[in-house]
């Protein structure tokens, strides 16, 4: 018999509504309980469900996105500056513009971090799914 026909068929989690709710930073299984016990720091379980959630692996992941969104901000604000106030001097954005990074940053940190989770979740990625403790990619199973 090959392997295939042992998988059981485990029911679709949908990736759009999961999304949601780990940007609201919410439990992606309920919507309900609360993703974070502290900023940026994740519950092992759902408070209101009981969904387990310490398999995430968001790692390095959710800061380079948020780099990449505020980045795209920030350089159009710095462009569109120059262009629209062309004689004011550069110390005025040289100021601006790097709190506007921080604080941009700061906002959008906690729901891409949520969103990255809820997309392991959805997917069944990083122990999300249906692995037993004897499956050799589980840790603590058998290798």
């Amino acid at each position: 018999m090959s392997s295939t026909q042992h998988e059981i068929a485990l029911p679709e989690r949908p990736v759009w509504p999961a999304l949601k709710r780990g940007m609201a930073s919410r439990c992606p299984a309920c919507g309900k309980g609360k993703l974070y016990y502290a900023y940026l720091k994740v519950n092992d379980y759902c408070p209101a469900c009981g969904e387990a959630l310490f398999h995430q692996r968001a790692d390095d992941m959710p800061p380079y996105v948020t780099m990449v969104i505020v980045g795209h901000f920030v350089v159009a604000g710095i462009i569109a500056g120059q262009d629209f106030f062309p004689n004011l001097p550069d110390w005025p954005q040289m100021v601006f513009w790097p709190v506007v990074a921080l604080l941009m940053s700061l906002w959008l940190l906690p729901g891409v971090k949520g969103a990255l989770i809820a997309y392991q979740w959805a997917l069944r990625m990083h122990g999300f799914g249906g692995e037993t403790a004897d499956d050799p990619g589980v840790a603590g199973g058998a290798r």
